[in-house]
């Protein structure tokens, strides 16, 4: 899970991707998770507050490494952000 969210760009470091997973502020289909280590793969949606945004976004593909931004919003599909 913090993988997927650092090779998606959505967090600058591993690191911060971790510790939000393990401070339960990350949603996979609706549930809330507190394991960095879970494992996530196409069609699961994920939910998560990114700054002032509640971001859901469905997962796509999973990467074997972090690429450029346009290759990380391959990733995903935003599906909504308040």
């Amino acid at each position: 899970m913090d993988k997927w969210l650092w090779y998606a760009r959505f967090f600058k470091t591993r690191g911060l991707a971790q510790k939000a997973c393990e401070a339960g502020r990350i949603r996979v289909n609706g549930r809330r998770i507190t394991k960095a280590h879970r494992t996530v793969g196409p069609g699961d949606v994920l939910t998560f507050v990114q700054g002032r945004m509640v971001r859901i976004v469905r997962i796509l593909e999973v990467a074997e490494r972090r690429g450029s931004a346009p290759e990380a919003r391959q990733l995903y599909e935003e599906i909504e952000q308040e």
